[in-house]
C-alpha cells in the first residue's frame, strides 16, 4: 500500500481530541483519500486517525496536522517525520478501556453509553491513548477536561472504528501492560498564541531530554534552567506544563513560598527531596513559580534562610550529573 512522508505540526484548536489528521489537497490525492476516510500514521508506534483537508495556508507545506494525543499515540512530537497511508480497519467488536498507570478512576452508571457517543466512528489501535471529555468542569478554568484512557484491548486486532455496536470494559485500576501517561494532560493546543515562546522553549528543553544523543557528539551541555518572567496569568505555568507533557517527563511543581519554613534547615530539605525524585524518575521537569520568593538576587540577600536556599538552589542544579534529563524552569 502506497505511504508518504509528511511533517508533525501542531494541530488546529477546534481539532484537539476529536482524533482528526489534517492533510493537503496533495497528500490525499496521492493516497487516493477522501475528506472523512481512516489514515494509519506510523512513527515510533503505529496510530490512526480520521483524515480531512487542511486549510489553504497549509497547502503544499507537506504537514500533517495532529493533536497532542496522536502524537504521543504515535510516539512522535512537533518537527518529527511519520509515514501515512490508507488504512485497512474493521469494526470493534469490543474494547477495554483502562486509566493511565499510577492512577484509579471510578466511572458512573452511564459512563460507557456516554463514552460511545464522544467516540462514535473514532478510529483506534491497542495502545493508544483516548482523550475524553469528562462531565464535570474544571473548578477553576469552568471547561470540560479531557481525561486520558488507555486501551488496553481490542477486537479484533490491528485499526479499528467504535461503532454503535462496540462494547465498551472500563477497569477502574490500570491493566499490567498499560504504559505511562504524563500526568499533566497538557498540550501545545492548549497554549494560545506565544509561538515564539513555545518555539524558545521547546528548543532549550525538549530537544535535549528527546535527542541527549546530539548534545553529545557535539560536546554542548544542555541548559540547566529556564526562567520564564510575565504578569500573572501570561501561560507561564501551562507552558511549562506543555513541554512537560510533549516531551514525555515527569513534572515537579513547587510553589516558592511554600518552601519557606521557620525551622532550621528544613527549607533546604524540602528542595533536596524534590530534586532527588525528579533525578530518580529522569527525564524530569521541575517548575518553581514564583521563584525570587526563595531566590532573589545573591547580592540582594539580607535573611539567613533565604541565603541558605539560594546556596541549596544552586548548589543542586550545579551538581545534577543528567543535566538534560532534569532542567529547572522558573517563573517570577
Amino acid at each position: 500500500m502506497k505511504d508518504i512522508l509528511l511533517k508533525v505540526a501542531k494541530a488546529y484548536p477546534n481539532d484537539s481530541a476529536r482524533g482528526i489528521a489534517r492533510l493537503d489537497p496533495n497528500a490525499l490525492l496521492t493516497l487516493r483519500l477522501s475528506p472523512g476516510d481512516i489514515i494509519e500514521i506510523e512513527g515510533k508506534r503505529l496510530t490512526a486517525a480520521k483524515v480531512w483537508r487542511a486549510d489553504r495556508q497549509d497547502w503544499s507545506q507537506d504537514y500533517i496536522r495532529i493533536d497532542g494525543f496522536i502524537r504521543q499515540n504515535a510516539g512522535v512530537g512537533i518537527g518529527d517525520r511519520v509515514k501515512i497511508r490508507k488504512a485497512r480497519y474493521a469494526d470493534a467488536q469490543r474494547i477495554v478501556l483502562s486509566p493511565p498507570s499510577g492512577s484509579h478512576m471510578h466511572y458512573g452508571d452511564e459512563a460507557a453509553d456516554m463514552i460511545r457517543r464522544q467516540t462514535l466512528k473514532r478510529p483506534v489501535v491497542e495502545g493508544d491513548i483516548l482523550p475524553i471529555m469528562s462531565s464535570g468542569t474544571h473548578p477553576f478554568v469552568g471547561r470540560m477536561e479531557a481525561v486520558p484512557l488507555v486501551i488496553t484491548e481490542t477486537n479484533p486486532n490491528g485499526v479499528v472504528v467504535i461503532c454503535e455496536r462496540t462494547e465498551i470494559i472500563l477497569l477502574e485500576k490500570p491493566a499490567k501492560s498499560v504504559r505511562s501517561v504524563k500526568a499533566t494532560g497538557t498540550t501545545y493546543e492548549n497554549v494560545g498564541g506565544l509561538r515564539a515562546e513555545v518555539q524558545r522553549v521547546r528548543e532549550m528543553i525538549e530537544l535535549p531530554m528527546k535527542h541527549p544523543e546530539v548534545f553529545q557528539k557535539l560536546g554542548i551541555e544542555p541548559p540547566k534552567g529556564v526562567l520564564l518572567f510575565g504578569p500573572p496569568g501570561t501561560g507561564k505555568t501551562l507552558i511549562a506544563k506543555a513541554v512537560a507533557n510533549e516531551s514525555g517527563a515527569n513534572f515537579f511543581s513547587i510553589a516558592g513560598p511554600e518552601i519557606m519554613s521557620k525551622y532550621y534547615g528544613e527549607s533546604e530539605q524540602r528542595l533536596r527531596e524534590i530534586f532527588e525524585e525528579a533525578q530518580k524518575g529522569a527525564p524530569s521537569i521541575i517548575f518553581i513559580d514564583e521563584i525570587d520568593s526563595i531566590a532573589p538576587k545573591r547580592g540582594e540577600v539580607t535573611g539567613e534562610v533565604e541565603r541558605r536556599v539560594v546556596a541549596q538552589l544552586l548548589a543542586m542544579m550545579d551538581g545534577l550529573k543528567e543535566r538534560g534529563q532534569v532542567v529547572v524552569i522558573g517563573a517570577t
